[in-house]
């Protein structure tokens, strides 16, 4: 499976790849775009010293960490919410009849590998902030298990997306806002959001696991909530808890597709 993976993602990479001048410029608009992220923060500390009690560098790290994830998600499984397209068009059926996932060649349809620019983007972010810090090195162990939490939640949350196409058919903005939204809401501390969202995306929609509570141990911070410390470290229980509820959701909606007939 992840052989049939890789050689489809390569099959798109060399295609555009075929156009070196224009990969290269779509690259650098990548990385240019995503760096405007970070302007907006440096404008924010620009007229303050903290937000919500963190220092820049402190929310640099926890847009990095989310944004790592975010990016690489973005690059190599945000093509599944073109699911609704292939709906309308009548052509999710050749997927399906395929003797390979549709999961997977949804994901990698159109792949294009120009993105990584936010990728690397985004590493850098993560890497100024984390010299700029003096964090404890006892607790960095946890950045690399935030980044692979933060992975399986967004891809749980693009894989839930794509399954609810399959009800709504034509919804893309209910998709951006489980994905796209998501990676907004974890840019900053979420101790500047209320207490009742922010119970709703600690104890509902695991949002909270992708950098601010594994964020908050790394830093040697209490949470401002007042959520008791072992919460910091079930990232990869929420995120395992969440990409069951995804598989499932994507396995009834392909269950219960039913062909146009086209």
């Amino acid at each position: 499976m992840v052989r049939t993976y890789v050689l489809l993602l390569w099959t798109w990479t060399r295609a555009a790849a075929s156009y070196p001048a224009s990969f290269a410029l779509m690259t650098l608009l990548g990385f240019a775009i995503a760096a405007l992220d970070v302007a907006v923060i440096l404008v924010i500390f620009a007229n303050t010293t903290t937000l919500a009690g963190f220092t820049r560098d402190e929310v640099l790290f926890l847009y990095g960490a989310a944004s790592v994830s975010f990016t690489l998600c973005d690059t190599f499984v945000s093509n599944i919410d073109r699911v609704s397209q292939h709906i309308r068009a009548g052509t999710l059926d050749t997927f399906l009849i395929r003797p390979v996932s549709a999961w997977i060649q949804l994901t990698t349809d159109r792949f294009n590998a120009n993105r990584i620019g936010r990728v690397v983007q985004s590493g850098l972010v993560l890497g100024y902030a984390m010299t700029a810090l003096d964090l404890d090195w006892r607790r960095t162990w946890m950045v690399p298990v935030m980044v692979v939490t933060g992975i399986v939640i967004f891809t749980s949350l693009w894989t839930m997306a794509g399954a609810l196409q399959f009800a709504l058919t034509d919804a893309p903005e209910v998709t951006s806002s489980f994905t796209y939204g998501s990676h907004q809401l974890s840019q900053y501390p979420l101790s500047i959001y209320a207490r009742d969202l922010v119970a709703g995306v600690t104890y509902v929609l695991p949002l909270a696991f992708i950098n601010w509570q594994p964020g908050l141990y790394v830093l040697g911070r209490d949470d401002p909530f007042g959520t008791p410390a072992f919460m910091r470290f079930l990232g990869p229980a929420a995120a395992l808890v969440l990409a069951l509820l995804a598989a499932l959701a994507w396995r009834q909606g392909v269950r219960h597709y039913r062909s146009t007939g086209s």
